[in-house]
C-alpha cells in the first residue's frame, strides 16, 4: 500500500481537475447551449459518464490518503487502522463484483487475441444501409452518398464486423451481409484488439471500475476513445465536413489502407492501457491477500515525487 501525504494527493487531484476541465471546456459549453457533436455526444451518452465524473480525482486501488476524510462521503472508501483513507474493496465488490469479473474475462481474452484489420469501418455503413438520411440514428448528420450508393459500397466492400455492440445496430437488411455473427454470449471469442469499438470500450470498463480504477487511467482511456471515435465517424457514411472532419474514404482502396493503419496505431496505444486495467481490476478481485497497486498509479506517484 502506498500512502500519499495530504499535500501530494491534493496537488495530484487539482492538476487532474484543471487538465480535464480545460480539455472538456468545449463539451460543457456545447451541452449548456444544447448543441450536438458527432464525436463527443457518443462518448458522453453511450458510455454515460459526464465531464464532472472525469474531473473528480480518485486514487485507485492500492493507494491510501493521509487526511482523506472527504473521500469517506463519496462511498466505496473506508478508514484504515492508521487513520488513512483507502478504497473499501469488500464494499466495492459487493456492488460491482460481477462487473469486475465480466470485464476481466473480456479484457484478458482480447489481450491474448490476434488483431485483425480487415473490417474497414463498414459497421457504420451497415447501420445506415437501406435508410434515408432522416431515418438514421444521427438524422442531423447528412450522408456523403445517396442511399443507393451506400448500399452498393457496403455490398462491394463487404462487412466483417466482429463486435456485438456494433453489429446489433446494423439495419435488418444489413445483418445477413456480415460474414460473422457475433453475440453477447460469444463476445470473449469474437472481440479482438484490432477492433475500434473494443478499444473504445476500455473507457467503458475503466468507468465501471471507478473508483477502484484510478482517475489517471480512466482519463487515458477516455482520450483514446475520443481519438478512436473521431476516426470511426470520419470513416463512416456521414458527412462531417461541417464539424471540420475530413472523411477517411473507405470506399476507396487508399482509404481502406488509411483506415487499417489507424487501426494498428490504436491497437498499439490500447495494449498498455488494457493491461493496466486488467492489473487494477485483478488487484481488486484478488485483494484478499497482500495489497497491490497498479503500475500506472505507481508510475504517476513516482513522477509526482520527483
Amino acid at each position: 500500500m502506498i500512502t500519499l501525504t495530504q499535500s501530494e494527493w491534493r496537488s495530484m487531484a487539482e492538476a487532474h481537475r484543471v487538465m480535464v476541465e480545460q480539455d472538456l471546456a468545449d463539451v460543457v459549453a456545447r451541452r449548456d447551449r444544447g448543441l450536438k457533436h458527432p464525436v463527443d455526444d457518443f462518448l458522453f451518452h453511450y458510455y454515460t459518464l459526464r465531464p464532472s465524473h472525469l474531473g473528480q480525482w480518485h486514487p485507485g486501488v492500492g493507494l491510501a490518503l493521509d487526511g482523506g476524510d472527504e473521500f469517506l462521503e463519496r462511498g466505496h472508501y473506508h478508514r484504515l487502522a492508521d487513520g488513512t483513507v483507502a478504497l473499501d474493496v469488500p464494499a466495492f465488490l459487493a456492488q460491482r463484483g460481477r462487473t469486475v469479473d465480466t470485464a476481466l474475462v473480456l479484457l484478458r481474452a482480447v489481450d491474448g487475441a490476434e488483431p485483425r484489420y480487415g473490417c474497414f469501418g463498414m459497421h457504420e455503413w451497415a447501420m445506415v444501409y437501406g435508410l434515408r438520411a432522416d431515418q438514421t440514428r444521427h438524422p442531423y448528420l447528412p450522408l456523403r452518398f445517396a442511399p443507393e450508393e451506400i448500399a452498393r459500397i457496403v455490398e462491394e466492400v463487404g462487412c466483417r464486423c466482429s463486435h456485438y455492440d456494433a453489429f446489433r445496430f446494423f439495419t435488418p437488411p444489413a445483418r445477413p451481409l456480415n460474414l460473422l455473427t457475433p453475440s453477447r454470449e460469444r463476445q470473449p471469442e469474437f472481440d479482438q484488439p484490432g477492433c475500434l469499438h473494443v478499444n473504445m470500450d476500455l473507457f467503458k470498463w475503466a468507468g465501471k471500475g471507478s473508483p477502484a480504477v484510478g482517475s489517471d487511467l480512466l482519463w487515458d482511456t477516455f482520450r483514446l476513445a475520443r481519438d478512436i471515435r473521431t476516426a470511426d465517424m470520419r470513416a463512416s457514411a456521414y458527412d462531417l465536413s461541417g464539424w471540420g472532419y475530413e472523411p477517411i474514404r473507405v470506399e476507396t482502396a487508399e482509404g481502406r489502407a488509411e483506415y487499417a493503419a489507424a487501426q494498428r496505431a490504436f491497437s498499439e496505444r490500447a495494449a498498455p492501457l488494457r493491461r493496466a486495467l486488467i492489473e487494477s481490476l485483478a488487484t481488486v478481485r484478488n485483494r484478499g491477500g497482500s495489497p497491490g497497486v497498479d503500475h500506472v498509479t505507481a508510475g504517476r506517484v513516482a513522477e509526482h515525487r520527483t
